[in-house]
């Protein structure tokens, strides 16, 4: 089977981290892959912070929890983190869903759990997390699309199921 292929069908996502951080030269690859991905009328919208800070990811953890009103860790213990936003311009949600996409592939490639995390729109959208975003130097207008929370599996998951009946030809 194509590597390619074989990387986009086998992808499965990891509810436990073991506590480590991954390397660097992991992190540009995968965000390598998110800057490469796709864009209408190539506005190249998606924005990423990489954070690997462990008192902001669980800042952020916390934030994320309140958000949908969970007593845990959202992130799963995973020690890094690449948040995706993006300019509202053109068609960025579509945009920072396909460069998510790609963060996620690409880190599944280099052998790398991973797993989307919703609620960074509401997060980025609330008093704090607008401080946050200019703290970080982050003055355009952007939305949040996701967290793609990265390490390294500390279970073992079966693969999901893909369901039946998904699929329509049209000949």
């Amino acid at each position: 089977m194509n590597e390619t292929i074989s990387t986009l069908t086998t992808r499965k996502s990891s509810r436990l981290y073991r506590h480590e951080h991954i390397s660097e030269a992991e992190i540009e690859q995968i965000l390598a892959a998110g800057l490469n991905a796709p864009s209408g009328r190539n506005t190249q919208s998606p924005r990423f912070v990489v954070v690997t800070d462990e008192d902001t990811v669980k800042k952020l953890s916390q934030l994320n929890a309140a958000v949908m009103g969970f007593d845990g860790d959202p992130f799963y213990g995973a020690q890094d983190l690449i948040i995706v936003l993006a300019k509202k311009e053109c068609t960025y949600l579509y945009d920072g869903s396909l460069a998510m996409g790609n963060l996620l592939s690409a880190a599944w490639s280099l052998g790398i759990d991973c797993r989307w995390i919703h609620r960074a729109k509401e997060i980025f959208e609330s008093d704090e997390g607008k401080r946050l975003l200019k703290k970080w130097g982050i003055d355009e207008d952007v939305e949040g699309i996701g967290f793609c929370i990265l390490g390294h599996a500390a279970d073992d998951k079966e693969k999901t199921k893909i369901k039946p009946g998904r699929v329509f030809y049209v000949k």
